[in-house]
């Protein structure tokens, strides 16, 4: 400091102290709130710019003006918001209470390792998770060369020419192939025969798709089949309980009486299996969740569907091809899909208007980094793994069945079977209750030979177990055909080549790392990154749907929080978190409100829906066997009332529901919403 200093500035009356708190200027900046336009995007000053263009003083006035005041909430939330760094750190305290175990449950979600540079250059990055649905196919170009890929995978490995883009889980899109199938077939029978070795949940999903469109759905073992008798069947292959059943003859029968034949398929076990299509099977469906995707404690999972190349056109969800350009290129587009603008609405036979991109290209690219030669290692390591057990408890006087399986063995314990459940458990695995006297295990990618040992350890066992060498499969359904030929599956992995690959895919796409994205609709992604991480946590990735309930404790505060939440919001009962989609939701509050009408003992089946409606609300009533009545809009494009009224009227004693979207598709919060929900014809 220069001599003389203090001196000046104590003859202009300022001390030190007020020298620094001049320069101390307050802000209200705080760099733990989350809500501090870090997510949501406008900074106050852009904020209060846009206002003033519109011609408000603040937020406040703009929704006042926006959103009609008779269909606002009285009274505001009051649960605390929280920071970034809390909301992780309260996570960890949820995960906390979740157990994770080695699960050998199966029935359809199995372990699997995600390489790491597809879990940090899809999952996590941005660049793949923000993408929006590929309406515009011009600004998607690299999702729709990896959906591309994964149709492949999908068409190679159950040997049938179509498969498409995706489905929501493996038990909807067995439901949507029975609907399929039933459209495609020459038989005129009204019902369709489930193999009784398929998934207790795929079964029970297509009992409940089932009913409502008049089908019956015959339950049995596949040699009871009946083939004039139905229009479709459905086999699991590998069967629930592991079994493996050559499928020629049963769809050699179907195809006979004119009916379709379905395999719901394992794609794992289909590199070392002789394939769907090489049976005769007309469609193929299953998850692709052991391909790379944790369990998540039941999803989401992408699903596939393969077909005939006659069935194509009745299939289900969006099907990738390759076009030219206007320039001459090669060019990704959407080839088929059955979205809801390019149908009749009101004769719409599938609501499925998404897929699960993000996970089906994970799938893709696990494909694309293990190749052919690592794909069939890892299934030959996974079924000699299953040997190895199989021979062990064989040895030791244990009863084990199937004689032939791929992953899946089942041991009959009698009155032990609690005893040994429990052994396992306390050694860290979760096994399969069987009936009343069977234990079932299903081996996979992440067992070894200490998960071996703690398993026989479990069944008193102590006797190191031989690895086997031989398979459990027999010759004629050992696959001898290619798959994944493709020069894509054959590219070098090393890991700096995969990361080159994914990025240029990611650069042939637009997401909100890039832009704004110009669409709308019910889909968007505005998950914040604080929100995504925990989904790689292993305590919530690595838990089976099918795990004791006490294992999920942090998964069942969530799900009890969240209802809590949604009812507050909605001014609702109670909320159901199963469905996997907002149009499976409408799906399934259609069904709830035919059960209701039906237990009233009333038969009302007609559903009223505006033509502003989202296009899945008249595909979702005719799925629940409702008849569609579309109510005109006005010109402003909310609901005509008076055509509303009208129609109302008409349907008389038959009307069932009136299903709206809101606010609309033209973004409007309609005011005369009360009246449409009041009005009783």
């Amino acid at each position: 400091m220069k001599k003389g200093g203090a001196g000046v500035r104590a003859r202009r009356g300022m001390t030190d102290q007020g020298l620094m708190m001049a320069k101390w200027i307050p802000t209200d900046y705080n760099p733990d709130d989350f809500a501090n336009r870090r997510h949501i995007g406008p900074s106050p000053a852009e904020m209060a710019e846009m206002l003033a263009a519109v011609g408000v003083p603040d937020l406040e006035a703009l929704i006042a003006q926006t959103v009609p005041a008779q269909i606002r909430q009285e009274a505001g939330l009051d649960w605390p918001a929280l920071s970034e760094s809390a909301l992780l750190a309260r996570m960890r305290e949820v995960a906390g209470r979740n157990r994770v175990m080695t699960n050998l449950i199966g029935q359809g979600y199995y372990g699997t390792v995600t390489p790491p540079a597809i879990q940090r250059n899809i999952l996590e990055n941005p660049a793949w998770y923000t993408a929006y649905t590929p309406y515009q196919p011009e600004i998607a170009q690299g999702r729709l060369e990896a959906l591309l890929n994964y149709q492949t995978m999908v068409s190679d490995l159950t040997g049938l020419p179509v498969a498409n883009a995706s489905l929501l889980d493996e038990a909807t899109a067995a439901a949507e192939a029975m609907t399929m199938a039933q459209r495609g077939a020459k038989s005129r029978a009204r019902a369709f025969f489930v193999d009784r070795n398929l998934h207790e949940q795929v079964i029970a999903v297509i009992r409940t798709r089932a009913e409502p469109l008049g089908i019956e759905v015959i339950l049995g073992a596949p040699e009871d089949l009946d083939a004039a008798s139905v229009f479709g069947a459905i086999f699991q292959y590998p069967g629930t309980y592991g079994h493996l059943r050559d499928l020629t003859d049963d769809c050699a029968a179907l195809h006979g009486a004119g009916a379709t034949a379905i395999v719901a398929t394992d794609l794992l076990a289909l590199c070392l299996l002789k394939e769907p299509g090489a049976m005769g099977a007309d469609i193929a469906v299953g998850s692709s969740q052991r391909f790379g995707v944790p369990m998540g404690y039941g999803g989401p999972h992408a699903a596939f569907m393969a077909c005939r190349d006659e069935l194509k056109r009745a299939m289900p969800g969006r099907i990738v091809g390759v076009g030219i350009d206007a320039k001459g290129n090669k060019a990704y587009r959407l080839s088929l899909q059955t979205r809801e603008q390019h149908i009749r609405r009101e004769k719409a036979t599938s609501n499925v208007c998404t897929a699960q991109a993000l996970l089906a290209v994970m799938a893709s690219f696990y494909a694309v980094f293990h190749g052919p030669v690592g794909l069939r290692a890892i299934a030959q390591r996974v079924h000699l793994h299953a040997v190895t057990l199989a021979n062990a408890l064989r040895e030791a006087g244990a009863e084990v069945a199937p004689d032939a399986f791929f992953d899946t063995i089942t041991v009959r314990v009698g009155v032990g079977q609690a005893g040994i459940l429990a052994a396992a458990r306390h050694r860290g695995i979760n096994l399969r209750k069987v009936g009343r006297d069977r234990v079932g295990i299903s081996v996979d990618e992440t067992t070894d030979a200490d998960v071996i040992v703690r398993v026989l350890d479990a069944f008193g066992i102590t006797e190191a177990a031989v690895p086997a060498d031989a398979p459990a499969i027999p010759e004629g359904l050992l696959r001898d055909s290619d798959y994944l030929t493709h020069p894509v599956f054959h590219m070098n992995r090393a890991e700096s080549e995969m990361m080159r690959y994914m990025r240029r895919l990611s650069d042939r796409d637009l997401a909100l790392d890039r832009a704004m994205i110009p669409l709308g609709s019910c889909t968007m992604k505005l998950n914040a990154a604080a929100e995504m991480m925990p989904l790689t946590w292993p305590e919530f990735g690595a838990l089976h749907p099918f795990a004791p309930q006490d294992q999920a404790a942090g998964y069942h505060e969530m799900f009890a929080d969240l209802s809590d939440k949604l009812c507050r919001i909605t001014g609702y009962d109670a909320f159901s978190l199963q469905p996997n989609s907002g149009a499976q939701g409408e799906y399934a509050g259609l069904l709830t409100i035919a059960a209701y009408h039906k237990s009233r003992g009333e038969d009302r089946d007609i559903c009223l829906i505006p033509v502003s409606a989202h296009g899945t609300n008249p595909a979702s009533a005719q799925m629940c066997g409702m008849k569609v009545v579309v109510v005109k809009s006005a010109p402003n494009g909310d609901i005509d009332l008076e055509d509303f009224a009208d129609k109302a009227a008409k349907a008389g004693d038959r009307l069932a529901a009136v299903m709206i979207t809101y606010p609309s598709t033209h973004g409007v919060f309609e005011d005369t919403v009360r009246e449409v929900c009041r009005h009783h014809p």
